[in-house]
């Protein structure tokens, strides 16, 4: 049965997605992260372009038809073998395919 229920589709998905789209954006979230380490209370006017690059690719990847489809399989895989075994598996880091 792969129908989705509410909390399914606006939560648990997006969740997978943002996880993902982070491990995708990792060199963006570096940048960004060690932009704010050097620059303390200024990081708002200093990491304006490392922000800007950040949230582009992630943005980037929330509105790809294509990955949300993906995450959603991945959902449902995770949800059958939860249902099969009884047993939560912890979500594995994503590497992608370079």
């Amino acid at each position: 049965n792969s129908k989705l229920r509410h909390v399914e589709k606006d939560v648990l998905i997006p969740q997978i997605m943002r996880d993902r789209a982070k491990e995708l954006c990792s060199d963006k979230v570096q940048a960004f992260t060690k932009c704010c380490q050097e620059t303390g209370l200024l990081m708002v006017v200093k990491c304006r372009q490392e922000n800007t690059a950040l949230k582009e690719c992630l943005v980037g990847y929330y509105s790809d038809p294509s990955f949300y489809e993906e995450c959603k399989a991945e959902y449902l895989k995770q949800r059958e073998e939860y249902r099969a075994t009884g047993i939560k598996k912890k979500r594995q880091k994503f590497t992608p395919n370079v």
